[in-house]
């Protein structure tokens, strides 16, 4: 208990730590609020139960780094057992009450966990600072080439000192304290296993120098905590508030991927993208303050794994520390993240997907584009032919809207025209529509669906580009265009169910669309496959030949629209079994084309993303690498000529025509 003398210095330290703690989170606030949107406070409701077990659980943090995210854990529900521990230890130097002292179900429980917690945040931060300042993994730095803020090359580990620093002192002196007041009472509590191992240490001590040392205990304690306080909104430490809030507040998606909608037929919007920071969404603000700076984004990120200039990780910590450094939310994106990085982001999703407090850096990404393609014409120059395909063809291919079904020559494919009542209209993508290569992954499925006695249609020369290139190469009026004329047409056809034969058309049809006013049940084909082979309408040879294949994940149908056993079951189906990649379902690593890459000329690095995708394949042993994209289908087969082409790469749908009966 203190005395009255310290009762007082303690008030005051505490008043003066709060005001300037207050006036940092004030700043915080500040920066939040000038983003654009509005927060929608109801969503704390509906996501109550699984916010809960986010951040009980930390699921999210063991997604990666299995042994590190252990000890992060210990030390955060260390902590979070600690709210109760601390205010108890307050209560008791101000009023000599001891929850500790209570030899009931909960007392002895209580003191149970405060001793179980002391030591796992301990041990915690112990490992986690060896790992941090000892082995010193490049996993948490980046390149030089990456534009990082000077000041956070150094400012990082300085500020993993401080926090370690305190987290250690405050736990540390905490169990001090409490093995000096066990001393004094003389007795060893089987409740405090390890506090009362450390009291044997000072048996036969003065009460006078034990009393003092649990007060030196206290001041070093419960002080660290004070001390600290001010020092919060600058430190990485401030996740521990804003990773909850992203979890709770984010704008709902229907995917990671689903990008915001934009009018184009609002002529008072002057402003297309993010040119400045302002430009952000209020969520996308508080990402930088919810980074951890653990780099995972970047441990993921293709680019950056190709030798890109691009680091997720960087941008959002740079924007901390312009914060940290006085400046405003009016500053430059391009002063944060350098253009070549942009144009460099293949819109995978995996940093979105793999980040523990919920960041989404590629919307960023996308936001950024937005405003050079739209504001400033200032993009890759390659992408020229793909815009001028869409704006005229209304297909990056360039092809005539009258070729659209050279394709199905000498097929049975019933149009919309001739069929008008589908149970199934099949969406098939300018890729399977218009490219050589892909044709053969929509005559496959034309066969499988005729085989089954499907009642399909497509609309022909009606379907157009869905737009997703575009999009993601930050021409937001293309897309515009191409989005309302095909949810025109769509609304007027009424499908029953869409299903599409890419991935990239699924995501749109399904998740961008509705801000369109087209709200459609869409499928990937790979799950129609299934739904076939499930109601005894199609059987399949199992007999073929000795196929070893390995499935690659396309971003927009694993990662995005989280379809990942639909293609393995399909392959299942004709009586194959896969090997897998290292890398694989949600976790699956980019082709590369991704992001409108596949128009461009990929970024200087030290490798190609498909090269390093197909590596990854070769290394299983498979003779087959399937897919069920038509964009990982030309990177994978072009991955696999420059290698010597003995690997094939074929789509599901071939893979399973090939075995029809």
């Amino acid at each position: 208990m203190l005395t009255p003398v310290e009762k007082i210095l303690f008030a005051i330290a505490t008043l003066v730590s709060l005001y300037f703690t207050y006036k940092g989170v004030m700043r915080i606030a500040g920066h939040i609020a000038s983003g654009g949107g509005k927060v929608d406070w109801s969503l704390i409701w509906k996501r109550f139960w699984n916010l809960i077990l986010k951040v009980g659980l930390f699921q999210p943090v063991f997604r990666l780094r299995l042994v590190p995210s252990l000890f992060h854990a210990f030390i955060g529900w260390g902590f979070l057992s600690f709210l109760l521990i601390n205010l108890a230890d307050l209560v008791y130097a101000y009023t000599g009450w001891r929850l500790l002292d209570n030899t009931g179900v909960f007392g002895n429980i209580y003191r149970l966990i405060a001793d179980i917690a002391n030591v796992a945040i301990i041990v915690g931060i112990l490992a986690m600072a060896f790992r941090r300042f000892i082995l010193r993994p490049a996993t948490l730095s980046t390149r030089e080439t990456t534009l990082l803020n000077p000041k956070a090359r150094t400012g990082i580990l300085r500020d993993s000192a401080i926090v370690a620093t305190f987290i250690f002192v405050h736990n540390a002196m905490r169990f001090l304290g409490e093995s000096f007041n066990l001393a004094l009472a003389g007795h060893a509590d089987r409740w405090q296993p390890s506090i009362s191992a450390a009291s044997h240490l000072w048996a036969g001590m003065e009460p006078g120098v034990l009393v003092a040392g649990e007060h030196l205990a206290f001041w070093l304690s419960i002080g660290a905590v004070v001390a600290f306080l001010p020092y919060f909104p600058y430190s990485k430490h401030i996740h521990l508030f804003f990773a909850p809030l992203n979890f709770a507040l984010k704008p709902e998606r229907k995917s990671i991927g689903q990008l915001s909608y934009i009018n184009l037929d609002d002529q008072s919007i002057e402003q297309f993208g993010a040119a400045k920071m302002k430009d952000l969404g209020w969520e996308q603000i508080m990402d930088s303050y919810a980074c951890i700076m653990c780099f995972r984004c970047q441990e993921v990120c293709p680019a950056y794994n190709t030798g890109k200039l691009l680091s997720p990780a960087a941008l959002e910590i740079n924007k901390r520390y312009h914060f940290n450094g006085g400046g405003t939310t009016d500053v430059a994106m391009t002063d944060l993240i350098s253009e070549e990085a942009v144009w460099a982001c293949t819109s995978c999703g995996a940093c979105v997907d793999i980040c523990p407090v919920g960041n989404e850096p590629m919307r960023d990404i996308l936001d950024i584009r937005r405003n050079l393609s739209m504001m400033e014409s200032a993009f890759p120059k390659q992408l020229e032919t793909a815009f001028k395909g869409m704006e005229r063809n209304q297909n990056p291919w360039n092809v005539s809207q009258g070729d659209r079904m050279k394709w199905a020559e000498g097929m049975s494919v019933p149009t919309i025209e001739q069929n008008a009542e589908p149970e199934i209209l099949w969406w098939v993508g300018c890729a399977p529509a218009t490219d050589s290569r892909a044709q053969k992954t929509a005559q496959a499925f034309a066969k499988i669906l005729n085989t089954a006695g499907v009642n399909y249609a497509v609309l022909g020369k009606n379907e157009a580009c869905t737009g997703d290139s575009a999009r993601r190469a930050g021409r937001e009026d293309i897309f515009f265009g191409l989005a309302s004329q095909n949810v025109e047409i769509l609304n007027e056809v009424a499908p029953k169910r869409i299903v599409t034969t890419c991935p990239h058309c699924l995501h749109t049809i399904k998740n961008e669309y509705p801000a369109f006013g087209g709200n459609y049940q869409v499928i990937h084909h790979t799950q129609l496959i299934n739904e076939l082979v499930g109601a005894g309408k199609i059987s399949m040879n199992l007999e073929g030949d000795n196929m070893k294949i390995t499935f690659h994940d396309p971003c927009y149908l694993g990662r995005h629209n989280k379809v990942t056993d639909a293609p393995r079951d399909a392959l299942k189906s004709a009586g194959i079994e896969t090997v897998e990649m290292p890398r694989n379902g949600a976790k699956s690593f980019c082709c590369g084309a991704g992001g409108a890459q596949m128009w461009k000329e990929e970024e200087e690095g030290s490798a190609r993303v498909n090269a390093t995708r197909f590596a990854e394949a070769k290394s299983t042993g498979a003779n087959t690498v399937a897919v069920g994209c038509p964009f990982c289908l030309t990177m994978m087969t072009d991955a696999s000529k420059g290698d010597g082409g003995n690997i094939q790469v074929k789509d599901v749908a071939e893979i399973v025509a090939e075995r029809l009966k």
